[in-house]
């Protein structure tokens, strides 16, 4: 059985998008592909522990709670992870996946929900997008677009309005925490009429910006 690099585990409550609010299982795999300018996990870019499938199923069960979200650094480099995905699944988790949109989600299983970067110019990784990703996104999933500045926003709005996000997916357009004000972008999103939602971390507005929540 291939073990998984992982760089934490941990109980918090789900910080962003659909789920947001509920208690929910992190466990953050280690490695990443980018380097984002507003990157707040960095140290998951180093290499983490060697854990089996099996003692990350037994971690999330001894959580009791149903919820689980698979993120990183970027999870799906990490070929085992898919594995862990249908176990999870076939235990009774709701699986969750954080992923930055550079890779393929065609391996995805369709239970799986996805919140999906769409890396903005702000963030230095913004050529990092699989088009063909679209492809395979529903009401089910999400995509997040991180906004550091103005121009974060019209790149965000162009691509919501051209390709017509909010028709088969959700759409969150979240500040890039300690760079854009979130006031200013409510305002934005309102002038203009988009129909997205208003990103929030609120795990950071509960505890500040530290690991492990």
């Amino acid at each position: 059985m291939m073990a998984l690099e992982v760089s934490e585990t941990f109980l918090s409550l789900q910080g962003e998008g659909i789920f947001v609010g509920q208690p929910c299982f992190f466990i953050r795999l280690s490695g990443c592909n980018l380097r984002c300018s507003y990157c707040d996990t960095a140290y998951a870019w180093e290499k983490g522990e060697e854990l089996s499938r099996q003692e990350l199923v037994a971690r999330w069960k001894a959580s009791r709670v149903r919820l689980v979200q698979l993120t990183g650094g970027e999870p799906l480099l990490q070929r085992p992870v898919y594995d862990l995905m249908a176990e999870l699944a076939n235990l009774g988790a709701k699986v969750l996946l954080e992923t930055n949109g550079s890779l393929s989600l065609s391996d995805v299983p369709k239970y799986v929900s996805k919140s999906v970067d769409w890396k903005t110019p702000g963030s230095g990784s913004n050529a990092s997008w699989v088009p063909e990703n679209l492809r395979y996104l529903s009401r089910n999933d999400a995509i997040k677009f991180v906004i550091t500045n103005r121009e974060d926003f019209e790149f965000a709005r162009s691509k919501t309005l051209r390709h017509g996000l909010q028709n088969f997916t959700n759409v969150y357009f979240s500040p890039a925490w300690g760079m854009m004000d979130i006031g200013e972008l409510a305002q934005w999103i309102i002038e203009d009429r988009l129909p997205v939602r208003l990103g929030f971390q609120l795990h950071k507005i509960i505890w500040g910006n530290v690991r492990g929540k």
